[in-house]
């Protein structure tokens, strides 16, 4: 470097110095280190400044908030000033080799491999599951946005990671060169934990924010971890700026997700929630139906009608319990009988006769407190009669896999929030009254037994 120009590089850096403290004081500590404390500056050409920022990603981000902030604070510094370039730090004689790497590192493993089994053609639709499978094949199908997001609530084994997977095998197909990224919660959280422990925020950031449709399986799995739903948050928000898809599931209503903050809350409910409610008798036949013939087996109608009786827990452990029989059949070399399936799935069928439901609860807290059954659904608010039944409600929730508003619809038609208020004053009044706590705990024992 020349005399001439040393001076100026200087003074470049003096400016910039300056301007980089103004933009603190003006956006806050938070936006200035997410966003403005990577930049670097350096001349332009004819007179102007060049700003270095180290991803496209956060280029263009820059560039639509603060670059007319930037702008401005330059001019006051130096009047004269030529006009202002933000460019992405990639030196213009980088080998191919290294570009990939870069690429590679941003990316991160997280474009996974969609499992080609699930898809909207062997999806088997009923009514508990129509609103979700109708809504993931519009947003799999639509030019623009539906809703933004797609929250699909369900309990585990009922068809949301099916769905899911559905979505982005379809998206993929239709458009291939859209970027669809599908992750757990719980990888999510994993990513930012070691970026924070790496200092690498930047990539992570580009990582979520760059995407054309994010997908987060179990978003309950961040509940109370505060940094993570802090930063899912502002990653929700950038890419709902940016009309860009994102697709949610939980295992239940964004409004009943406990420990998580009411603006996240807030923010899952925008668009479309979607329940996946318990498979009834039908829905279940219809698939073993679909498996059966999908593995080309030869299933009795009354082996399938049994299993749909019997096994009301969950779809995995309804096709589970087919593909056991079905393994049985073909490794001894006996048929597929009512008696070998009972005896095959003795403990399968145990297990799931020992699950209560809705009305044998309310039976049993009835005859415990002496009040008559139908004060269950009676709109009768006296303690005597409102204390038992927030307590059913309590072992409901404890004891089921029923959703909020099904335990509400069983309770007089009550709404969900009802049961949430019944689950935490139940919760709190365990902690400081030793006698209902033994009261739920007894009611406890002799219901799972």
């Amino acid at each position: 470097m020349s005399r001439d120009t040393q001076p100026v590089a200087a003074s470049r850096e003096e400016q910039w110095s300056r301007v980089r403290a103004r933009l603190r004081s003006a956006v806050g500590e938070a936006a200035f280190n997410s966003w403005l404390r990577p930049l670097s500056v350096s001349s332009g050409e004819n007179g102007g400044i060049r700003i270095v920022v180290p991803t496209r990603f956060m280029r263009d981000w820059v560039v639509k908030n603060y670059a007319d902030q930037m702008h401005s604070l330059w001019c006051d510094e130096c009047p004269d000033s030529g006009p202002i370039d933000i460019e992405i730090a990639v030196a213009a004689d980088a080998p191919p080799a290294a570009v990939g790497a870069e690429a590679e590192a941003r990316d991160g493993g997280l474009d996974l491999d969609i499992d080609p089994r699930f898809t909207f053609a062997n999806f088997v639709v009923g009514k508990p599951n129509e609103l979700a499978y109708a809504a993931a094949q519009r947003v799999a199908e639509a030019g623009t946005v539906p809703f933004n997001p797609l929250y699909l609530a369900g309990g585990v084994g009922l068809g949301k990671t099916h769905l899911m997977h559905a979505i982005a095998g379809a998206i993929r197909t239709r458009l291939p060169g859209r970027r669809v990224v599908y992750v757990s919660a719980e990888r999510f959280m994993y990513e930012f934990i070691r970026a924070l422990r790496y200092k690498n925020v930047m990539s992570f950031k580009e990582q979520f924010r760059s995407v054309d449709v994010l997908m987060i399986d179990d978003v309950q799995f961040i509940a109370g971890k505060e940094s993570t739903q802090e930063e899912f948050f502002h990653t929700f928000n950038a890419l709902i700026d940016q009309g860009r898809q994102i697709i949610i599931s939980g295992d239940r209503s964004p409004s009943d997700l406990d420990h998580m903050e009411e603006r996240m809350r807030s923010r899952l409910g925008w668009g479309l929630v979607a329940d996946i409610h318990a498979t009834d008798y039908e829905l279940r036949l219809g698939i073993l139906q679909s498996k059966a013939e999908q593995m080309a087996a030869t299933v009795p109608g009354q082996v399938l009608e049994f299993l749909a009786h019997r096994i009301t827990s969950n779809v995995r452990e309804l096709e589970g319990g087919l593909n056991r029989v079905l393994a049985y059949s073909n490794l001894v070399g006996r048929p597929i009988t009512l008696e070998t399936t009972q005896e095959v799935l003795k403990d399968l069928l145990r297990a799931n006769d020992r699950r209560v439901s809705i009305e044998d609860i309310q039976k049993r807290v009835a005859e415990h407190f002496n009040i008559r059954l139908g004060d269950m659904h009676s709109p009768r608010r006296a303690r005597a009669v409102a204390r038992p039944r927030q307590v059913a409600m309590y072992l409901c929730k404890q004891l089921t896999t029923r959703s909020l508003p099904e335990i509400g619809r069983k309770f007089g038609g009550r709404d969900h929030t009802t049961v949430m208020h019944a689950v935490r004053k139940i919760d709190e009044l365990r902690q400081a009254d030793s006698a209902l706590h033994e009261d739920v705990e007894l009611l406890r024992r002799m219901l799972e037994n």
